[in-house]
């Protein structure tokens, strides 16, 4: 019963259709480097960012620096992060919202569709080929895109064979948090052309926009770097600009 009043809500909500603010995959393909700047109050391995979390301000700098998108955790245990926090930022900042959250079963689907967002993650080392498939399928039905993360090369051709348009490289590994992008780089030509790929975790220095170049990245994902640098509106610009840089 939950499930069918959401789901009604849901597509209730892509009836009334969003503008191309709202288009992640859009957002993403843009020509340059697109920053995907997310925002979290925590992590499970460093404990508390931001003890005040003026999280719509924040979104608020992220959008005015040019950032094409912005990442939000909703988990409320480890990353203390909240449903409202990603309904606030979608409704106040026209930017496209990735909810971050680690998607496992199709209610948080069509619960991410309710609180605006306009895309969700699917990782690989999570979910089965069915479900890479299916959650795709049904998020795209909602009117959001899906990023599928993969970190090995069975991963992305999983990813690949799944159809996913969008594909995010995790850079750290999952097991010892270590950060290869040589390894990045290897998984680089598996994903096909016309599949947008975005590099994730590891980046904490505008500098590395030129690492980015080299993985032809379409687009990274910022996360604790970002929020802990005290001035985020000059990093997003400035690995902008060293991507550009030839």
């Amino acid at each position: 019963m939950i499930l069918d009043e959401l789901a009604a809500t849901s597509r209730a909500r892509v009836a009334a259709a969003k503008t191309a603010n709202y288009d992640f995959a859009a957002a993403l393909a843009a020509p340059g480097l697109s920053v995907i700047a997310e925002i979290k109050r925590a992590s499970p391995s460093r404990g508390i960012i931001d003890e005040s979390f003026p999280y719509l301000d924040i979104a608020e700098e992220y959008a005015l620096a040019g950032a094409a998108a912005i990442s939000v955790l909703t988990e409320p245990t480890r990353f203390l992060g909240d449903d409202r926090h990603l309904r606030d930022i979608a409704d106040s900042v026209a930017k496209p919202c990735l909810r971050k959250d680690f998607t496992v079963d199709e209610y948080q689907i069509y619960e991410a569709s309710t609180l605006r967002a306009s895309a969700i993650l699917l990782i690989c080392a999570l979910l089965t080929d069915g479900e890479l498939t299916r959650f795709r399928e049904l998020a795209e039905s909602l009117g959001m895109a899906a990023l599928v993360e993969a970190h090995t090369d069975a991963e992305v051709r999983r990813a690949v064979d799944s159809g996913a348009k969008i594909i995010g490289i995790n850079n750290r590994d999952l097991k010892t948090f270590d950060v290869d992008f040589a390894h990045a780089e290897k998984l680089r030509d598996l994903i096909p052309p016309n599949v947008l790929y975005v590099a994730e975790s590891g980046f904490s220095d505008p500098s590395q926009g030129k690492i980015l170049r080299g993985l032809r990245a379409d687009a990274v994902l910022i996360g604790e770097a970002l929020m802990r640098s005290a001035d985020r509106a000059s990093f997003i610009a400035e690995i902008r600009r060293t991507y550009d840089e030839n």
